[in-house]
């Protein structure tokens, strides 16, 4: 499959380009670009900036998600999970994250604090109706089929 370009612009001193850690990797890590290192206390979030900008062709998003590693060690993950980075927009990747765990976490300049997938977007157009199709599943739904 043929790469898609993407063009990145660094907006700080400091800033680290994402890039793909192994051969076969779905996401780009993003980095903290942080002047000092950050504090989260246990339930506390924080906005983390990466220092970079995108331009996201049209018809593709960047969805940016946790570090599988960072949950399990230190309880730190996205708040909104995944964030989208829309095609249109052009401003600075921050990172909404927090400490779900029992100690205090620092982040420091330069840490991998998240993942950015490339994904293609479908837009939808939307048709009222007075009733929808009828599946087996039909309205259930919220762990209806089990736990």
């Amino acid at each position: 499959m043929e790469p898609l370009n993407i063009q990145v612009q660094c907006l700080r001193e400091g800033a680290i380009v994402p890039r793909y850690m192994t051969e076969c990797a779905a996401g780009m890590d993003l980095f903290a670009c942080l002047d000092v290192s950050l504090r989260l206390a246990p339930g506390e979030r924080s906005l983390v900036p990466t220092g970079i900008a995108l331009a996201i062709p049209a018809g593709f998003e960047g969805q940016v998600r946790p570090r599988s590693g960072l949950a399990l060690k230190k309880g730190l993950t996205l708040v909104n999970s995944p964030g989208t980075v829309d095609a249109d927009y052009r401003g600075e990747i921050g990172v909404i994250m927090i400490n779900h765990g029992a100690e205090e976490v620092i982040i420091t300049p330069g840490d991998r604090i998240a993942q950015i997938v490339v994904a293609p977007v479908r837009r939808a157009v939307l048709t009222i109706s007075e009733s929808l199709e009828d599946t087996p599943r039909s309205c259930g739904g919220f762990g209806h089929t089990g736990s």
